[in-house]
């Protein structure tokens, strides 16, 4: 019988789901069904952080918009990242109805043209030579099948990845990760997994790690171990908004071609026009080795994910690198098409990059007239507000950010907080502009009724 260990909550990839503001505003906003709904939650689902026991529960949800049970809509500015084209687009609804009535499932010893017209697309748009894939139901086996592919092709086993990264929740992605929500009391994990600080972190002396001295880091490490398989990161930290200069991944291509690695992006949350770019590689211009993507590939309903690899590294014809059952979906792979054509046609990569900037500058803006903005950062529509509390309260920052997202779901704006204090905006790539005037008036209206009441408890 395994022993209940308290910790004290993790704070990196999320907003906690116990906390007293949390409680308090469901006391304000819940009706006596949706509490009822909640409490069956909490029966039948095992207890996590992250979801159960979960804020409220989802009558219905449609474009940039999400409706509780209580009837009250929120522009949705979290979607797990999986919303790019909104909720329920009619053109991969219909799509994945078309799919079901004609080719519901396809056992894995037979193919089915969604699933190969999905692969020639996806190695139409992907950089460099990326045109051989596996697909699988959800990013973290995306994730599996890239560690197994590039211990098979090193003949090594050893990775490196940044502390406090995600890369799935399986064992094997956690290994690889490094947040501690995950690890914690799950040991022993893979052996070989390296984790090195990310920039920003605050391990070495006085000052944050800039992001050379991480490329240093990494060079040194790659170095000195000399059997590295692969390097594992997010080309940029979603949930923080974390961008690195134009000159890091460029650096860390060359150490991994000197150093005979792999290089592994993990873009599950990124891909497919969140950062105005349809791969969040090309805006550095660099290809790796081994690109996971994900989350939206399924329009917001079917989940899917792929892992692309360079064409030489289809080695492994007589083992099993993925071997899922719903390898090649064609209901999956319909709506994937159906995805990739929508942001074709409607011209979202474009659509994310305009609104995106002019976003980013409106909250630059709102950055000069409150306090309690540190810092706004930003890339296409992957947008953070770094909260920091004024010198002239006791409050704390991680306090202060949960209280300005309570205030934003009681008007009708969600989102998440990342690593405590980073507001993570990341609405559709469909929302209208009057959608994103009225989501930048509900965190503005926010962030001044939290000023007013840090100002009354001096």
């Amino acid at each position: 019988m395994g022993t209940n260990r308290r910790n004290p909550p993790d704070r990196t990839e999320g907003d906690i789901n116990l906390s007293p503001q949390r409680i308090h505003w469901q006391h304000q906003h819940l009706d006596e069904a949706t509490r009822k709904l909640l409490a069956d939650d909490e029966k039948y689902f095992l207890h996590q952080s992250l979801s159960t026991p979960c804020l409220t529960a989802l009558d219905n949800c449609k474009g940039s918009r999400i409706i509780d049970t209580t009837g009250k809509s929120y522009l949705d500015f979290h979607g797990n990242s999986s919303h790019q084209v909104g909720y329920g687009h009619p053109a991969v609804v219909a799509a994945i109805i078309a799919e079901m009535q004609r080719r519901p499932f396809s056992p894995r010893r037979f193919t089915n043209r969604s699933a190969v017209e999905l692969a020639q697309k996806l190695a139409e748009l992907a950089p460099g030579k990326l045109n051989k894939m596996l697909f699988t139901p959800g990013g973290t086996a995306a994730i599996g099948i890239a560690l197994k592919l590039a211990r098979l092709a090193q003949g090594r086993f050893k990775t490196i990845s940044f502390w406090d990264a995600f890369h799935g929740a399986s064992l094997d992605a956690i290994s690889v990760g490094g947040e501690a929500l995950f690890r914690r009391n799950m040991g022993p994990l893979l052996p070989g997994c390296i984790q090195v600080p990310a920039p920003g972190a605050d391990c070495f002396g006085p000052g944050k790690i800039t992001w050379q001295q991480a490329a240093d880091y990494i060079e040194y490490v790659m170095e000195h171990e000399g059997d590295i398989a692969a390097f594992i990161a997010e080309p940029m930290r979603c949930t923080t908004i974390d961008i690195p200069p134009v000159d890091f991944w460029p650096r860390i291509r060359n150490i991994c071609n000197r150093q005979e690695a792999l290089l592994i992006f993990d873009e599950i949350p990124l891909c497919l026009g969140r950062t105005g770019y349809m791969f969040a590689c090309e805006y550095y211009g660099v290809v790796p080795d081994i690109l996971c993507i994900g989350k939206g590939l399924g329009g917001g309903i079917f989940p899917l994910a792929a892992t692309l690899v360079r064409e030489d590294l289809d080695i492994a014809a007589d083992q099993a690198l993925g071997h899922y059952t719903h390898e090649k979906s064609p209901v999956g792979c319909a709506a994937a098409l159906a995805t990739l054509k929508v942001i074709e046609t409607e011209n979202l990569l474009q659509r994310s990059a305009v609104l995106g900037k002019q976003t980013l500058e409106k909250l630059r803006q709102l950055q000069q007239r409150s306090p309690l903005v540190k810092e706004v950062r930003g890339l296409g529509l992957m947008l953070g507000v770094e909260i920091d509390a004024p010198a002239t309260t006791d409050a704390n920052a991680v306090d202060i950010a949960e209280r300005i997202l309570y205030l934003c779901l009681a008007q009708g704006l969600s989102f998440k907080i990342s690593g405590g204090r980073v507001l993570t905006l990341t609405p559709p790539l469909t929302i209208s502009d009057a959608e994103m005037a009225e989501a930048l008036r509900i965190l503005e209206t926010s962030l001044i009724q939290v000023e007013f009441e840090l100002c009354l408890n001096r």
